[in-house]
């Protein structure tokens, strides 16, 4: 099949883990079906590449806001238009509703086309306190509602974001996968995670991870368990703010910040970790508690996402309580016989749900479907 599939970034490169889970995503497409990526703000430049197997066309759009916005939206249409009159899609595919969304439905409709979108993120959220989620904005709010209504078939990562997206449209259970075979048990690197038990949160510091509850529920689990580490793999904006919440706390030593890691290199960090852990106030996914998952480590964490599909492998506890979230913490470190085989619960949940090779084969079915409906 010929797919063309719209996003916000893609990889610059095949070592460019730009979002790791689309890229993992292309690929496995690509291998079975001619596929055009466009990316609309990532790379930064205008270029047209190859990455695998498939064909990227970037749009550099970058920073563009408000209604400066719309023509690089009707450049990605325009685009598309062109590129069927060379060679004719069977279908588009949008991730994420708003822009992706906008695009692809807008392109399908005037080709005769059908059209998939995929809710993934903060498209249809507005968290005005930490200046978050797509609802924020009337013209986002405006394309993604318009994406929804016009979409052939729409599909959710997560059971929460398809009740999000219950009152505007029906939807679709069909997570993006991950890796199992890069995601895997196998050892642990002792030298890698310090402390006695190990927890480990995977995610940018910005305020929608909001690790300002996770460092809070730590220092309440640190009071009596003595033992326990956090450690925190990702950058951002809030580290120094994070640092310094941990030395008010009293904890700073035993929250440890890795910075950046690169992607291949994650499964080490979680298969030596003992417990995953998560404080977002959204998500509309979170690979990476399948990424966990598949690593047989299970995850705390709050009730977004797939953290909540997972229970009670998983264990979900109401944002923004750092006082649930250090009970639930300190509830499943109780029972390390337990909490071992709540490890091997996860990676066959993951193997059953979050398989990126049964997310190829749901999507081409679905892409099948809506072809044939067309016809």
């Amino acid at each position: 099949m010929n797919l063309g599939i719209v996003v916000p970034g893609f990889s610059a490169s095949e070592n460019d883990w730009c979002i790791p889970a689309l890229l993992t995503l292309v690929r496995r497409l690509a291998e079975a079906h001619h596929v055009r990526v466009f990316a609309l703000r990532y790379p930064h430049q205008r270029s047209r590449y190859s990455i695998f197997a498939a064909e990227v066309h970037a749009f550099g759009g970058a920073d563009r806001r408000g209604l400066g916005k719309l023509p690089l939206l009707w450049k990605a249409v325009a685009t598309i238009r062109r590129e069927h009159r060379r060679k004719p899609f069977h279908v588009l595919h949008a991730l994420w509703a708003d822009e992706p969304g906008y695009v692809v439905v807008r392109a399908a409709r005037g080709l005769g086309i059908p059209s998939v979108v995929t809710l993934l993120g903060g498209e249809l959220v507005s968290l005005p306190a930490i200046g978050y989620g797509g609802q924020r904005s009337l013209l986002n709010r405006t394309l993604a509602t318009r994406a929804l209504a016009g979409a052939s078939r729409v599909t959710a990562g997560s059971t929460y974001l398809a009740a999000l997206a219950s009152r505007l449209v029906s939807t679709e259970l069909l997570p993006i996968g991950v890796d199992l075979d890069r995601f895997s048990p196998g050892r642990e690197v002792p030298s890698l995670l310090s402390g006695e038990t190990k927890l480990l949160n995977v995610a940018s510091l910005v305020p929608v991870k909001d690790q300002q509850t996770l460092i809070r529920a730590f220092a309440a689990v640190k009071r009596e368990l003595s033992n326990v580490v956090l450690h925190v793999v990702g950058e951002g904006p809030l580290k120094n703010q994070l640092q310094r919440l941990s030395q008010e706390l009293g904890v700073e030593r035993h929250v440890l910040f890795h910075g950046a890691v690169p992607h291949e290199e994650l499964p080490r960090y979680y298969r030596s970790a003992d417990l995953a852990v998560s404080s977002s106030l959204h998500e509309g996914q979170e690979w990476v508690t399948q990424e966990a998952a598949g690593c047989a480590r299970t995850t705390v964490g709050t009730r977004v996402g797939v953290v909540l599909d997972l229970e009670p492998v998983t264990l979900a506890v109401p944002t923004g309580n750092h006082e649930a979230l250090a009970r639930a913490i300190r509830e499943v470190l109780s029972d390390r016989t337990r909490l071992r085989h709540r490890g091997k619960l996860a990676r066959e949940e993951a193997k059953k749900r979050y398989s990126l090779s049964d997310t190829v084969t749901a999507l081409t079915k679905l892409y099948r479907i809506q072809t044939e409906e067309v016809q």
